[in-house]
């Protein structure tokens, strides 16, 4: 009956004066995957306000298992899009993993993960970190802390182990950012070994995210990366302590993108501009009136179709604030952004970073010259979709040109080296440099061979 009255609205706008101009669609029954995050928001505020069906677009929603069913869904055309690792259209498109050509119109948020450890380790840890006057642990919380909880597991003989959502995916690049900030290794990929783990002192796997919570709590995984509400489901189940978000790893740093293959954007032009659109809304829905509708987003989210966990666990971080230890809740206005700092613009510079992380721990095995990572980043990201979709916004009075970077050549400034937690600037215009600077990973010419590194 649902899809019926939400079909029966849609014909009834169709003929409404709306549509004189609307675009000609060249196919309007899509179908888009997702995982059950609160990063999917958009997709979920476009279904339920209504903006696809705006578009002219029928549009149905699937969960997905995992980040690997995902991607196959898209390639294989079982999908039409899908909310994705921002990593995965460019591992993808550059032959890591599943080789196929992923584009993003539109990168779907900023921020919004975290790091949590095991109460074991919390307590642990606690001796190791600096507190507040009134008692409580200051934050951000450096790695640090960990190295010796790590050392005391080597030398009892056990391995340290974190869990992260996939082998692309942001939460393993931040891990691992956090963790060399530390001085801990978080180990190297190699075209033989694609654990990740060679030369490791934490050894990081694939965990999918609605998981982690019981992984942590059967003791499988001593921590881990993901995102919202897991850690917060942590906070509540009474199993873990989140030690840092991904805010505090690096201000506003890109998230998630929305994904479909670079034949469904060259094949229905119209459609893709249509769906930017539509979600283009639902970011700034999301944001508005200082995030005056995100307890409806939170009550949407919360909902079995979509995300499934309780309202107050994704209302502890959605609303503008996040729980560390019971009890420690602190203003984080900006753990979720969706729209506002250009949140949705795909800028080339965020492609850059992803494909830099990826260079240092060797999953791009060989020294690429910076031309190189500026023609991949070009190839996947799509500025110039978003951009006409957001010039038909503003053309129908439904965005306010002020809001989006219409001079961008694709690159932000420089992220200055304060917002980073290891006080390293990053410049998408100079990757090289940039790697040349970081005190673990690779550098140069150098390649990962058996267990060490040559060059």
């Amino acid at each position: 009956m649902r899809k019926l009255m939400l079909g029966l609205v849609a014909s009834t706008a169709l003929t409404s004066p709306a549509f004189a101009e609307a675009l000609e669609l060249e196919k309007d029954e899509l179908t888009f995957g997702f995982i059950k995050l609160t990063d999917m928001a958009p997709l979920a505020v476009a279904y339920e306000q209504g903006y696809f069906l705006d578009e002219g677009l029928f549009v149905t929603l699937e969960a997905q298992a995992n980040w690997k069913v995902l991607l196959d869904g898209v390639i294989g055309g079982q999908l039409d899009g899908a909310h994705m690792l921002a990593g995965q259209p460019l591992a993808a498109t550059i032959g890591f993993g599943t080789e196929a050509h992923i584009i993003t119109p539109f990168s779907m948020d900023l921020n919004g993960n975290g790091i949590t450890v095991s109460n074991e380790v919390w307590d642990m840890m606690k001796p190791n970190i600096p507190t507040m006057d009134d008692g409580r642990p200051q934050h951000p919380i450096s790695a640090e802390a960990l190295a010796p909880v790590v050392e005391q597991y080597k030398s009892e003989g056990k391995p340290f182990n974190m869990g992260m959502v996939f082998p692309v995916s942001t939460h393993n690049y931040e891990l691992r950012y956090w963790l060399a900030a530390g001085g801990l290794h978080p180990g190297y990929y190699s075209p033989e070994n694609v654990t990740g783990q060679i030369g490791a002192d934490v050894f990081l796997s694939v965990t999918p995210p609605p998981q982690m919570p019981a992984t942590l709590e059967a003791g499988t995984i001593n921590g881990y990366c993901v995102g919202e509400p897991w850690n917060q489901q942590a906070v509540f189940k009474g199993i873990g302590v989140p030690v840092v978000t991904d805010y505090e790893l690096w201000k506003n740093n890109p998230e998630k993108v929305f994904g479909i293959t670079a034949e469904f954007a060259e094949e229905y032009p119209n459609t893709t501009r249509a769906v930017t659109k539509a979600l283009i809304r639902a970011a700034i829905w999301l944001d508005e009136n200082d995030n005056a509708n995100r307890p409806e987003a939170v009550e949407i989210l919360s909902r079995p179709e979509y995300v499934g966990a309780d309202y107050d666990v994704i209302a502890n971080s959605m609303t503008g604030t996040f729980e560390y230890e019971k009890g420690d809740k602190r203003e984080v206005p900006d753990f979720n952004v969706f729209f506002r700092y250009n949140a949705t613009y795909p800028f080339y510079s965020d492609a850059v970073w992803y494909l830099t992380q990826m260079r240092r721990w060797g999953q791009i095995a060989d020294a690429k010259p910076d031309s190189w990572y500026d023609e991949v980043a070009k190839s996947v990201y799509r500025p110039d979709i978003y951009l006409d979709a957001a010039k038909m916004l503003v053309d129908e009075g439904l965005a306010d040109s002020a809001d989006f970077p219409w001079d961008s050549d694709g690159y932000k400034a420089p992220t200055p080296a304060e917002d980073i937690i290891d006080g390293i600037a990053f410049d998408g215009r100079t990757p090289n440099a940039y790697l040349e600077s970081l005190p673990i990973g690779l550098k140069g010419e150098q390649v990962v061979v058996g267990a060490g590194v040559e060059g």
